[in-house]
């Protein structure tokens, strides 16, 4: 006759059992972990702790309103200096079960990491990286919310044939354009969307000096230029080249009627600190930075702008940086648009409903939309970042000066 005492017992544990599988389960739902991979040493650490910032505020806002359908999101960090770190963070992650990775700041960086979150069947989301290559592999689960090379690029073509022709009294077919290039993924795709804007317009194509940024030889880049003739010059740099090549170009005596920096390179204080009255006159193509106009945000996004700002100088003491801007728009969308759309948190579903979002221009923080490219060429691409144009000018201003809708102040021209 069968124990009736033993038969209870077992009863009972396998309800606790089962009470506890719950227990843990309902522990697993309210917690959505999305991995993320940054530099946190070296030369990039500042500027990529920024845009990891920004993404955390965004994480810690759609947590404060009650996270993505109940469950909070904990970003699992990586600190990856490297490509092969890259490649070592994805698999760490890929053991860890996010479905999602955001990063990494730097196009070096970017390239290789997307690729191998890829290969592991994640999505990858870019807060940060602009080099045309990170969406242009036809990578179905990579993302990138923000402004491509092409985007920075071709908004520095399209501003000079627009904004600066007319100003300088020339048609296009009296602009020679020279390019200055560094000679890496993240520069080349800034240079050649320039390029090809400013010869769809019917500018002169003076030539291109290309130099190693790591080894510049300034002598024979300042040389190409000058032997060129070219009345405008487009700058495609990193920051400490960038400064570099504009003390040698003055020191050589060079001028022209207008000198762009068509990366990022040229916006950052860094420039304007170290060059002193010798950044005055240069223009610089950019990601919206802190202090665009107001007026370029709708309603929602105005008021989301003023309780990110406030909560980053609450955790800074300082106003928004750029890269803080880039990287907390780019993680807001996949932390409030994205993934409470997605029918599950698996990377597919993840990916789908990226794919279907539809946000029209001024509805991000940074006065974007967003609409995903679904063309190989651009896959994953969002054809409505924002990108805009601002200027070094005298007594340390440094207004945004194009597009009209962004703009803070008027374009001075001078010979540059």
């Amino acid at each position: 006759m069968p124990d009736r005492r033993l038969a209870a017992g077992l009863g009972l544990a396998v309800v606790a059992a089962a009470a506890l599988s719950a227990c843990a389960t309902a522990a697993a739902q309210t917690q959505l972990r999305i991995g993320a991979m940054f530099p946190l040493h070296g030369d990039a650490a500042g500027l990529a702790s920024d845009e990891l910032r920004g993404a955390e505020i965004a994480a810690q806002l759609v947590n404060q309103a009650g996270g993505v359908r109940g469950a909070q999101i904990t970003l699992d960090l990586r600190d990856v200096e490297s490509a092969s770190q890259a490649a070592t963070a994805a698999s760490s992650l890929a053991a860890d079960g996010v479905p999602a990775i955001i990063g990494a700041y730097s196009s070096e960086l970017s390239i290789p990491a997307a690729a191998a979150v890829s290969r592991r069947g994640i999505v990858y989301w870019e807060t940060g990286a602009v080099a045309d290559q990170l969406t242009g592999r036809g990578l179905p689960l990579v993302f990138r919310v923000g402004a491509d090379g092409a985007d920075l690029g071709g908004n520095s073509g399209q501003f000079v044939l627009d904004q600066l022709a007319p100003r300088l009294h020339e048609n296009a077919a009296q602009l020679r354009y020279f390019l200055v290039t560094a000679d890496d993924a993240y520069a080349h795709s800034v240079a050649d969307g320039a390029h090809r804007a400013l010869a769809a317009g019917g500018a002169v194509f003076a030539g291109e000096a290309v130099y190693n940024p790591y080894a510049p030889r300034w002598v024979e880049t300042v040389a190409a230029v000058s032997a060129a003739h070219p009345n405008i010059l487009l700058l495609s740099s990193h920051i400490p080249d960038g400064i570099a090549f504009r003390r040698a170009f003055l020191a050589a005596g060079l001028h022209v009627q207008a000198f762009l920096g068509t990366t990022m390179a040229q916006c950052l204080p860094d420039f304007g600190e170290a060059l002193g009255p010798d950044a005055v006159g240069v223009f610089a193509s950019d990601r919206p930075p802190n202090g665009f106009n107001p007026r370029a945000l709708n309603g929602q996004a105005r008021a989301l702008y003023a309780t990110f700002a406030s909560t980053w100088e609450q955790q800074t003491g300082r106003a928004p940086s750029e890269e803080g801007i880039s990287g907390f728009s780019a993680a807001w969308v996949l932390f409030h648009d994205v993934l409470p759309r997605a029918t599950s948190f698996q990377p597919q579903a993840i990916a789908s409903a990226a794919r279907a979002l539809n946000l029209p221009d001024r509805s991000l923080p940074n006065g974007a939309g967003v609409r995903f490219s679904s063309s190989g060429a651009q896959l994953g691409q969002n054809t409505r970042a924002a990108a805009v144009i601002w200027q070094w000018q005298n007594g340390g201003a440094w207004p945004v000066v194009w597009p009209p809708l962004y703009a803070t102040g008027s374009i001075e021209l001078a010979t540059a």
